[in-house]
């Protein structure tokens, strides 16, 4: 395992030792590229290699249909037609699984198809009696802003595509009510923490440079790779929340990795 995997598990062993009833539920929140699913895949290769029964719950694969996201995006705001905020995910769905997983339920776990751009008809079955959950996302436990937080506009997709303010404030609102519900459910929180929100954008790059050598060799079908000026907007819709969770996240998460550009674990 890689540094961070190390340190995260020494962490997670002492958490299972803790009584409760039903599943550890691990939190992990870090800015996109930043490394969650390797470390959730690492992790759960680990404890299962000790004889744990491990599942993996992505945010991504909580992601609204592209019907839903239509249709919020028509009676909400256009930009709500993108998926990734908090508000185009089906909160329900989440909460669902996991308080039946701490029920000791067998559930299965859906999957967003990201070349399709919806919900997927494969998922995995997870079987009851689950010892740890790893839930992991860009914005997982993440809290809401103040109102003079959301105010001013942070960049130019908020400034020329929601200057009313509209789009960041609902939002904001899911963050404080239902997302807030499925975050509680949450026994410890991991934040990877970026250098800073410019490497997201590298980190971001990379993760489509991999997708189109994938393409190159026919192991991405239907996938389409983002231009340098595709990418600069799409960041800019996570870019307020990433700021926001680097800046107050450290403070209450459980346990915090510090990561330099090379998301190479940082000694403080």
């Amino acid at each position: 395992m890689t540094p961070s995997a190390e340190r995260v598990a020494t962490e997670v062993e002492l958490w299972l030792d803790e009584p409760r009833n039903g599943p550890l539920v691990v939190g992990v929140c870090g800015a996109q590229g930043s490394g969650k699913s390797t470390l959730a895949a690492a992790l759960k290769a680990h404890f299962e290699a000790g004889h744990r029964r491990v599942a993996i719950l992505s945010l991504d694969d909580l992601y609204l249909t592209r019907q839903e996201r239509t249709q919020l995006a028509r009676q909400v705001h256009p930009l709500f037609a993108t998926r990734g905020v908090p508000g185009t995910h089906d909160v329900a769905l989440g909460i669902d699984l996991i308080d039946r997983m701490r029920a000791e339920e067998a559930v299965t776990l859906p999957r967003f198809d990201k070349a399709r751009d919806d919900r997927s008809s494969m998922g995995s079955t997870v079987p009851a009696g689950c010892d740890l959950l790893l839930f992991e996302g860009w914005c997982v436990g993440a809290r809401p802003q103040s109102p003079a937080q959301l105010a001013a506009p942070l960049n130019a997709l908020e400034r020329e595509e929601d200057a009313q303010a509209i789009w960041r404030g609902h939002v904001n609102a899911a963050l404080a009510g239902p997302y807030a519900d499925m975050f509680a459910r949450i026994d410890r929180l991991v934040l990877l923490a970026a250098p800073d929100f410019k490497v997201v954008r590298d980190w971001r790059g990379q993760q489509e440079q991999d997708l189109r050598e994938r393409i190159g060799r026919g192991e991405a079908e239907g996938s389409r790779v983002m231009d340098d000026a595709a990418l600069d907007r799409f960041v800019q819709f996570y870019e307020r929340l990433t700021r926001h969770a680097l800046r107050e996240m450290p403070a209450r998460a459980d346990l915090v990795l510090h990561l330099d550009a090379g998301r190479r674990l940082v000694q403080r």
